[in-house]
């Protein structure tokens, strides 16, 4: 009986080295591809997150601007018709 538990207790072991060595292999590949992953993705021109709102932030300010600077172009066109008008009709 002895035996036995000598030959199961080396299957267990064996067992529990196997799975070592998986977790080892598994966690090699994890750092293999993060490496692989990360050398490409700095090949690219891809922006931070944090440029990307910067600039997102530049382009709605700018948007805000150009329809406060419309708003005040068609004001002043607007005061500007009946000007036109007004002088159109003396000179008749």
């Amino acid at each position: 009986m002895q035996t036995r538990n000598k030959i199961l207790d080396d299957l267990a072991a064996l067992m529990s080295n196997a799975v070592g060595v998986a977790q080892g292999a598994r966690t090699e590949a994890e750092n293999a591809i993060k490496s692989a992953m990360d050398r490409w993705l700095a090949d690219r021109d891809f922006v931070t997150r944090d440029e990307f709102d910067a600039v997102r932030a530049m382009a709605q300010k700018a948007r805000e601007e150009n329809d406060t600077l419309r708003a005040r172009l068609d004001a002043l066109e607007a005061e500007k018709k009946p000007a036109k008008r007004a002088a159109a009709k003396k000179g008749d």
